[in-house]
């Protein structure tokens, strides 16, 4: 063998080993707010923000994302419109249909489910119950999922924490944390949902400096973060908060990490008038709308590699 043929055979040797040893996917999490009346008569209704909200998880490309808000009927519309995808999870109310639920959407030609299973973030775990000081049922949902390609295990935790428990929301991390641990596994962890506490909070601390997670903010190579992760339905504010997280173990590197700000346009009910200007040519049409948001939470997405 020459020098030249024994150089390309060990750069394809190289490429080959990359390509089984360095593996990559997309994990999101997104609160995708609950349906409700109160937001259809301020044109934020369910049936208007799907179509986008599955635009925008096709488009962006999630390979498995954690959701939170969506009740029963919202997460099965959701599953119909996005092909190819299915979900784990209950809800809070229940254990079964009823409530919210912290459910996990999944590619199923990429993953494969091995375990899966709930518990409420209280000191009551098997049971639908309000933990310490918190204003309502809070649930964590999680799976054993394997790549199918590769045969790579890992878990995946996905949680919405109380909004007005300060107790509750400290006392959640101090139990995940638990449950991870419990575990006495080396397999890798994702956990991704909306904490409801940004990263200045005692409780995000306890799970960043826990030695066993880390936020993907934190670790990305590449970050595209030019706001926080609330909006409330409104498309003039900013925040440097970021109260949706994705924490990992170190068994994930941390390849790109964004906050993905996507609008839609939505009409005007007493005006689509066209805009006159001499600054763009006459064949393009141009019209007042109202800019919106899917959600009043922007969705967070990275891509690992381990």
């Amino acid at each position: 063998m020459n020098k030249r043929t024994f150089g390309l055979f060990a750069l394809l040797l190289i490429v080959l080993m990359n390509s089984v040893y360095s593996q990559k996917f997309k994990v999101g999490t997104y609160n995708i707010r609950y349906a409700n009346g109160g937001d259809s008569s301020h044109a934020n209704g369910w049936g208007q923000r799907l179509p986008v909200i599955a635009g925008l998880i096709r488009f962006h490309d999630f390979d498995i994302f954690g959701t939170q808000e969506g009740f029963y009927k919202q997460l099965e519309e959701m599953k119909a419109a996005l092909r190819g995808y299915t979900y784990i999870g209950v809800g809070r109310d229940d254990g079964k249909e009823k409530g919210e639920h912290s459910a996990i959407f999944y590619k199923t030609d990429k993953f494969e489910v091995l375990d899966h299973g709930d518990f409420w973030l209280s000191t009551i775990t098997d049971k639908p119950n309000k933990g310490w000081d918190a204003a309502l049922p809070r649930i964590c949902s999680w799976g054993k999922f394997k790549e199918k390609k590769t045969g790579f295990i890992f878990f995946m935790y996905n949680l919405h924490m109380d909004h007005i428990g300060v107790e509750a929301r400290r006392e959640s991390c101090k139990l995940i944390l638990k449950k991870i641990q419990d575990m006495k596994t080396k397999i890798p962890v994702i956990l991704t949902g909306d904490f409801n506490v940004d990263q200045t909070n005692e409780s995000y601390t306890l799970l960043d400096t826990s030695g066993l997670l880390r936020d993907a903010y934190e670790t990305s190579q590449i970050r595209y973060a030019t706001n926080g992760t609330f909006n409330d339905f409104k498309t003039d504010t900013k925040t440097t908060s970021r109260i949706d997280h994705i924490f990992l173990t170190k068994n994930f590197k941390v390849l790109r990490y964004g906050i993905l700000t996507d609008t839609y346009r939505a009409e005007i009910p007493v005006s689509t008038d066209s805009i006159q200007t001499k600054n763009f040519p006459k064949e393009v049409s141009l019209y007042h709308y109202e800019a919106r948001v899917p959600s009043d939470h922007f969705p967070v997405l990275i891509e690992v590699e381990y």
